[in-house]
């Protein structure tokens, strides 16, 4: 995992919260998926921190220590801590996490009726949860997955339609290691890319 930021770690900061910070940069990722800390929203509860995800091509010369809060990449995405040392009773717990992805997809993609249900299953079964799953580890799961297309007129740059994909989602992690839930994340996102599964390799044409 690559970060632009390392975990605060103020002494003012309470215990559980600094550990699930310090858990997130255990994560391990895929190497298209470059991760980086940006800054957190202020206000949803009296701690938060946060990362950016993006997919990008890789390449030799890179840069693996910025990563934007809005790309203009093709997948991207947002993970957000919230922490309130009282809990909140909508959370279920003290330890929130806010998720964002938006992605392009193929046109043929973007017009399946099924694309909200497969996109949301993309985050359930990266985090384990469903009917058939044991996980003890996610409750208070919710989310929407919305499909836009986008047409372009006149002078401006990029193909005439564009089709994307966005997820929103939040849920309460019921232990301060968080790693596995942004590795689920990112597995997500990878989906929403397009990328193929670790291991198999996509042939180009020839």
């Amino acid at each position: 995992m690559t970060t632009s930021g390392a975990p605060r770690g103020a002494a003012t900061e309470p215990t559980e919260f600094r550990a699930a910070v310090e858990s997130l940069h255990a994560a391990r990722v895929r190497p298209e998926i470059e991760v980086g800390a940006i800054r957190p929203p202020q206000r949803l509860a009296p701690y938060s921190y946060a990362v950016g995800a993006e997919v990008r091509q890789l390449a030799e010369d890179a840069d693996l220590d910025s990563v934007p809060t809005d790309s203009q990449g093709s997948a991207f995405g947002r993970l957000i801590l919230l922490y309130d040392p009282d809990g909140q009773e909508a959370w279920n717990g003290s330890i929130r996490l806010v998720a964002y992805i938006q992605a392009e997809v193929e046109a043929a993609l973007a017009m399946d009726p099924l694309l909200p249900e497969v996109a949301w299953s993309w985050l359930t079964d990266a985090l384990d949860v469903g009917e058939d799953s044991d996980s003890t580890e996610v409750t208070a799961l919710g989310g929407t997955v919305t499909s836009t297309t986008s047409v372009r007129f006149g002078d401006i740059a990029g193909p005439p339609r564009a089709h994307q994909l966005e997820l929103r989602a939040s849920w309460t992690a019921t232990r301060a290691d968080i790693a596995s839930h942004l590795e689920a994340f990112s597995e997500a996102l990878s989906s929403a890319a397009g990328l193929p599964p670790l291991g198999i390799t996509e042939l180009k044409s020839f």
